[in-house]
């Protein structure tokens, strides 16, 4: 397909929410010209805000931000939300007396039984395991970030029509037609881009409607803190008034009208097996364990990201960080594809990496539904899972799973650090790996400071920045190629020929300059 088409547009990106603004980001930092359209006109939702909108973000999130400069911003918003106290009081596992770094089906993962000694490949460095942050404030930093790279976003703007032609796509939206080279929907689980360009979507069916409140109780006191399971369901509490909870009701009440402060006093009622009185509903959104997955990612010139691509339920709090996962894979695939720079296929392993990862978190949603079952089955295998990640193995297993650790993508090559998340290298001059990402290129990083290595690497350009320097711990190696987004592509140990690295950055990087 030829993707050398002139529009004034290179891609439109459906939706604003994080994935979506994120992805922005990705493809203005490459210096493309990006119009974002959401359908909402006012960003500014109370369900964003503590605290119904707090996330947990995984250590892959964490580095995408930190890579691309905007850790900071995110970690000062969180410090705010420390401060007024709102964090603690809207995670009911952060009321345990020991430090926990997030949960499986509201198992606690206490970081004191994780080993992260068997992370050989992972320095601890300046991003740390868990970060807690709420979706206002994400969105906030990267929107700020995106106008800075010039990205035009369009609010109150409904995507209608999608239409392909062998040059472009041309977008119905806001009553106006758009052409542009490329789509992207990151417009979330009802994804209007996914209909309109005709993706299968295929999954398993809700068994529950789940409610996520912040409610007032005439007496909290009736309602035990933390995770409840029960005969009819289950629900945690964080005094005074956040509340969770799962009605096994086959999801019939998701997408039907708003609930009432009747109708939740109702179901909470039946499902705490207590007579609590609801006096005031201040934020309510109801969510299933539907869980579906696009059956391809891309169509064409139109692709998805994010809930677009798949939706499960939030249990773990894994949603976001899939979706940006997605964003941080295909910003730089699609801007080289964009740019022709890309090797022949680049586009098409951004569906071959970040499918089976989708998939696999499906399962993992579909695996902590079993347990919240109200049966004796999921009582006994709940009790079972609970002793094993009490143990220092399952607790490690769980959070190399629930951190991002465990991904790795397969992209050959017989060091175990390839297919890896790039390990956070401080140099003997203070400086760290993830700074020499931010300008969204690919990296070289010589350690034995040989002169072939830069030599090579030159002639990629601006594709690939080559750094030579002294490293305070590199693992026993001699250097390492990394994708933009933080991929290691190659890495070799000291002796190793530097053939393998010169294929490698053919095959990431397109052909060097002659």
């Amino acid at each position: 397909m030829p993707f050398h088409t002139s529009h004034p547009i290179d891609v439109v990106v459906a939706g604003a929410g994080p994935v979506g603004l994120f992805l922005a980001c990705e493809l203005g930092l490459a210096g493309l010209s990006i119009t974002v359209l959401e359908q909402a006109a006012d960003p500014h939702s109370p369900l964003k805000r503590l605290p119904l909108g707090m996330r947990g973000l995984s250590i892959s999130t964490i580095e995408a931000f930190y890579r691309r400069g905007m850790l900071d911003a995110v970690e000062q918003a969180q410090r705010g939300n420390e401060q007024s106290g709102a964090t603690r009081a809207s995670a009911h596992w952060a009321r345990e007396e020991r430090r926990s770094g997030g949960h499986f089906a509201g198992i606690p993962i206490f970081l004191d039984q994780v080993d992260t000694e068997r992370w050989r490949h992972h320095l601890p460095g300046r991003t740390g395991y868990h970060l807690m942050a709420d979706i206002a404030s994400l969105e906030s930093v990267l929107a700020e970030r995106a106008a800075s790279l010039g990205v035009d976003i369009r609010r109150g703007v409904q995507v209608t029509g999608v239409v392909q032609s062998e040059h472009g796509v041309t977008v119905q939206a806001g009553g106006a037609a758009i052409a542009a080279r490329c789509l992207v929907g990151c417009d979330g689980g009802r994804s209007a881009v996914r209909k309109l360009a005709g993706f299968d979507f295929v999954g398993t069916e809700p068994e529950f409607t789940g409610y996520s409140l912040d409610v007032e109780l005439d007496d909290p006191g009736m309602l035990r803190p933390g995770r409840t399971y029960t005969p009819q369901g289950m629900y945690t509490f964080a005094p005074p008034g956040t509340v969770a909870m799962v009605d096994f009701d086959g999801g019939a009440f998701h997408r039907g009208q708003p609930p009432t402060r009747e109708h939740v006093q109702e179901v909470l009622r039946r499902v705490s097996g207590t007579d609590v009185a609801v006096t005031a509903v201040r934020q309510a959104t109801t969510w299933t364990d539907r869980a579906r997955q696009a059956s391809g990612y891309r169509t064409g010139r139109v692709l998805l990201a994010g809930d677009a691509a798949h939706i499960h339920s939030p249990l773990g709090g894994q949603g976001l960080n899939l979706g940006i996962g997605d964003a941080m894979n295909l910003g730089w695939k699609l801007a080289a594809t964009l740019r022709g720079t890309a090797p022949v296929g680049l586009l098409d392993t951004y569906e071959h990496e970040r499918h089976p990862v989708g998939a696999k978190v499906l399962d993992w949603s579909r695996a902590q539904v079993a347990l919240i079952r109200p049966s004796p089955a999921s009582r006994a295998l709940e009790a079972i899972m609970r002793d094993l990640i009490g143990t220092r193995d399952g607790a490690t297993y769980v959070a190399e799973r629930v951190w991002g650790l465990s991904l790795r993508y397969d992209l050959g090559g017989s060091h175990p650090l390839v297919g890896r998340s790039v390990p956070d290298f401080v140099f003997a001059d203070g400086t760290a790996t993830g700074a020499l990402l931010e300008g969204g290129q690919g990296l070289w990083l010589d350690f034995d400071l040989r002169a072939p290595a830069r030599e090579l690497a030159s002639r990629w350009g601006r594709r690939i920045r080559y750094a030579a320097r002294d490293v305070k711990d590199g693992l026993g190696l001699a250097g390492v190629l990394v994708r933009p987004d933080g991929i290691v592509a190659w890495a070799g140990e000291h002796g190793t020929p530097l053939a393998g690295a010169e294929a490698a950055a053919r095959r990431w990087f397109g052909e060097p300059r002659m």
